[in-house]
């Protein structure tokens, strides 16, 4: 499996770089910094040149033009906090770049065995100066505050080499006032209150605007040899460093920038957290750093271990996806996972249900002391969960909203924002895997339980029984083009699923006498309970008996089909130039709905009605959503169409490695990266997870060899590799664990076992 992406320099037109800034970017779930180059581009170029850290938010205003009680009129966005990659070298006075001088040779790649970003250049100047640098960047993963870059210069004539940084707080974030996926206005949202200075140490201290959060970041020069000069001095926006040395042909200088972030969410004294820990970085020196870096992926991948035979380029493609992922989860209860995590600002660093569903299993399965973490911050916002619900006019329970960063809805479109209480069923979902996953019966005591019983309060105060059936009125599912709908099947199975398990984990922990806390907290009742059971059996679940097929909702079959035939390619996405009650009234879905509903919720409906519900949503969906492909692959190969989920998988496990959505300018698509791994692990590997245990029925696609997959199941490790003609089990460690393959037990052992593939 190739562990690296390599982009040469090529045309260094802004388009590329603008993607590049994404694709490359070191993140490590605390923060992330974008991929420009250090030195800058030419005037002109409008890229995104950003650092974030997660959960670290401003407030912006977002008035309505009709202010109706409980519309959003304020919001949450991620902020682009302090720059801290402004480094320049200069040969001969000219600037060293792939924009100056007379030869530029090299390119950047990213390597995800080291976790660093690489970049070289070989340049030679029109005043006689020549170099070859090396440059390094790296986001630690062991130690979350610190970034690093780190220069390598070798001077191939005599000349005097100067390195000028800038650790600067004049810093604005992004905006598109003609995409509704970014910020529509430009703004500064940091504010200075103390910039410090002692010599090749720099700290800028911030504030939000709004929110107050403070931000701090320091900057440590340090150079590998005394230089011939150096000056420092700071102003009202930052701190300035140069430093000169008088350099022989054949000559190197290393020169390390190490920056260490901190924030008033994580610490209370920000300032010193943020010093401390760039000053034990600076101590052990960036070799340690790296070789932290080298020991904490290679047990990453070693946990992972996922990709396919036969088709090298795919392999890359997940490997690429599942790094970011890492790259993009946090690590604390203060942040999640944004739908473009730590790599741009679209969506304005928001969390959506993209991670429960799409992200999340990915961590249950091979990382699940993470997967806790993000349910950590699910939990940590469950008040402000509540009080949306009370805000919606629920006396009870617990309704997440749609977009936040701090619990608070920050969607002002309610009609596709906060009407999707969908939500709360990805959120419930996840808790039930995560369990079922790892047995982590703490996590249940302390959190998960509680989320569970919130949630079922929400639905039984939502539904309304109606001829002996519980119904869901006026939601959203997951298909945006349809809105404020009678019974949408996915919600309605979304409650019933959630609704089942609220009731029998509070039954099993309450066996365990660990539902004490819970209890304490819900105050729920046995009435409660009752009723969330006959709710869950009476839910209203829409079948259409002629087509035998899934409705999307009560009135989707009653409209007019969209001929997507006949819309000119440069109409998509439709939401971009098409209202939205027009596509209201039209069968036209922006993504999967009804076919997700039955990868999730599989056992609710039998094979034929889930393959006729297939072909029927295929024809009318356009897959404008980046959430889409990958979920019609995994019900493809499920219902035995391998080829067709093959087709489904290659279109989407490169969306951002191919810019095929335009937009990964402004970031990556992480729940479109979980999905890839999805559809490998649960489509074509077949894996369910339930109270039961594993079950596996793999199918292969004629274009691989085979491929392969390692699973954390309780205290297991598993590896499954599947072949032309066999499927091959076996355990990391000693021990024992049953897996239905093909519907047949097999005891799975360190020893590998071999079946024949069906």
């Amino acid at each position: 499996m190739k562990l690296s992406i390599n982009r040469p320099y090529g045309s260094l037109g802004q388009k590329q770089l603008s993607v590049e800034e994404t694709l490359l970017h070191n993140a490590n779930g605390y923060f992330g910094v974008r991929a420009a180059f250090e030195e800058g581009y030419p005037e002109g170029y409008a890229t995104v040149r950003g650092s974030y850290l997660n959960g670290v938010y401003d407030i912006e205003p977002m008035p309505q033009a009709e202010p109706l009680y409980g519309l959003v009129n304020e919001k949450q966005t991620m902020i682009n906090v302090a720059e801290v990659q402004s480094i320049k070298v200069y040969a001969a006075g000219e600037l060293c770049s792939p924009f100056t001088g007379i030869r530029h040779e090299g390119g950047r790649t990213l390597d995800m065995s080291e976790g660093v970003t690489r970049r070289d250049l070989a340049w030679e100047g029109e005043h006689g100066g020549k170099v070859r640098m090396t440059i390094t960047r790296m986001a630690s993963f062991t130690r979350l505050p610190i970034f690093v870059v780190a220069y390598r210069i070798v001077a191939e004539a005599e000349e005097e080499i100067a390195v000028v940084t800038r650790h600067d707080a004049d810093v604005w974030n992004f905006s598109d006032p003609n995409d509704p996926r970014l910020a529509s206005t430009a703004e500064r949202h940091i504010l200075v209150d103390d910039i410090r200075q002692n010599g090749r140490v720099s700290t800028i201290i911030t504030h939000a605007c709004r929110s107050g959060i403070r931000v701090v970041s320091s900057v440590f020069e340090t150079p590998d040899r005394v230089p011939d000069e150096e000056s420092h001095h700071c102003d009202a926006f930052g701190a300035d460093n140069r430093f000169l040395f008088t350099m022989k042909q054949g000559d190197v200088v290393g020169f390390t920038h190490i920056v260490s972030f901190s924030d008033s969410l994580r610490s209370r004294d920000p300032v010193d957290a943020s010093f401390e820990a760039g000053r034990k970085a600076v101590a052990d020196g960036f070799p340690v750093l790296l070789k932290e870096q080298d020991a904490y992926l290679s047990k990453f991948w070693e946990n992972v271990d996922v990709g396919v035979e036969g088709d090298d380029e795919l392999s890359s493609a997940l490997a690429f996806n599942v790094y970011e992922l890492l790259q993009s989860a946090s690590r604390d209860q203060y942040g999640h996972l944004g739908a473009k995590g730590l790599s741009g600002e679209g969506y304005e660093g928001h969390y959506f249900w993209d991670t429960e569903i799409y992200v999340q299993p990915f961590f249950t399965l091979t990382m699940p002391r993470l997967s806790r973490n993000l349910l950590s911050y699910r939990y940590a916002i469950l008040p402000e969960a509540r009080k949306n619900a009370l805000l919606l006019g629920h006396e009870k329970g617990a309704l997440y909203p749609w977009r936040t960063i701090n619990g608070k809805e920050c969607s002002g479109f309610f009609l596709s924002g906060t009407a999707q209480y969908h939500i709360d069923g990805a959120i419930a979902y996840a808790v039930v895997q995560y369990y079922q996953v790892t047995g982590d019966e703490s996590f249940m005591e302390e959190m998960g339980l509680e989320m569970l019983l919130e949630i079922a309060r929400l639905w039984l105060d939502l539904g309304v029984y109606v001829d002996g059936t519980f119904r869901l009125n006026c939601v959203t599912g997951p298909d945006e083009y349809t809105c404020l709908v009678d019974n949408n099947y996915y919600t309605n199975a979304s409650a019933k699923y959630d609704l089942w398990w609220a009731v029998r984990y509070y039954r099993e922990m309450e066996r365990k006498g660990k539902a004490q806390k819970a209890k304490r907290n819900t105050g729920i009742t046995e009435e409660e309970l009752s009723a969330f059971s006959r709710a869950s059996d009476a839910v209203y679940l829409p079948y259409d008996e002629k087509r035998d097929i899934t409705p999307q909702d009560d009135s989707f079959l009653e409209k007019k089909v969209w001929d997507l035939d006949a819309t000119p390619k440069d109409k998509f996405p439709l939401l971009l130039h098409y209202h939205p009650l027009t596509l209201y009234r039209y069968q036209v879905c922006k993504q999967a709905d009804a076919v997700l509903a039955h990868f999730l919720y599989e056992p609710l409906v039998g094979e034929s009605t889930r393959y006729r519900t297939f072909r029927y949503y295929e024809k009318i969906t356009t897959h404008d959503s980046s959430l889409s492909k990958c979920i019609f692959s995994i019900v493809a190969a499920k219902l035995g169409l391998v080829e067709e989920a093959y087709a489904y998988l290659g279109d989407s496990a490169e969306i951002d490695l191919r810019d095929s959505n335009k937009n990964t300018k402004d970031g990556i698509h992480t729940a479109n990266m979980g999905g890839g791994y999805l559809a490998l692990v649960f489509g074509f590997g077949g894996l369910r997870v339930d109270a039961a245990g594993i079950r596996l029925a793999p199918c292969l696609p004629s274009a691989w060899k085979g491929y392969h997959f390692t699973i954390r199941y309780r205290d297991k490790v598993l590896r499954v590799t599947v072949a032309k003609k066999e499927v091959v089990l076996s355990l990391r460690e000693s021990g024992v664990l049953p897996v239905s393959l093909y519907d047949r037990v097999v005891r799975v052992t360190d020893k590998p076992v071999e079946v024949p593939r069906c």
